[in-house]
């Protein structure tokens, strides 16, 4: 089966009646898990972006609470899974100002782990990876937002 297009289904979605369009989002909603965040979200928190970041700050917070400060082996899958979590929750949102404050806050967290990042390449290229991409992310944003992000970042560096 091949799915139709974005602009094909937007045509189809505007002809269908409220009640349908509620039927077939709860559906959808069913079938995944990310849907159903993603509907709670759109419908929920979106209109309050702030307390959505604090949630998710207090969410990678109890996430740390598990990551090995011995084994920088198992501290790097721990990482990669606080990180696939946190890029979830930021694709969620779609603000490049939310990306910017949750990978700041991701890196901040890092760094105050007390793991020793230097002592392992994946690690540290993992920290590079999250660093080019705030500093991309930052880039996108107004003039006055880039300043106080970067001033955050120099910190952190």
């Amino acid at each position: 089966m091949k799915a139709a297009s974005l602009n094909e289904l937007k045509k189809e979605l505007k002809e269908i009646e409220a009640p349908q369009l509620i039927d077939l989002c709860l559906r959808i909603a069913k079938f995944k898990k990310e849907n159903k965040e993603l509907l709670s979200y759109l419908l929920f928190e979106a209109g309050h972006e702030q307390d959505y970041i604090k949630n998710i700050k207090r969410k990678l917070d109890e996430l740390f609470d598990d990551v090995p400060r011995g084994n920088l082996y198992l501290a790097y899958k721990v990482l990669r899974k606080i990180q696939r979590t946190s890029n979830k929750f930021i694709k969620y949102s779609g603000l490049r100002q939310t990306e910017v404050e949750i990978n700041l806050y991701l890196l901040e967290k890092i760094k105050k782990s007390g793991i020793k990042i230097n002592q392992s390449n994946a690690l540290s290229n993992m920290v590079e990876q999250l660093i080019k991409k705030i500093t991309k992310t930052i880039s996108t944003l107004h003039e006055d937002l880039q300043y106080d992000y970067e001033q955050e970042l120099d910190k952190l560096q």
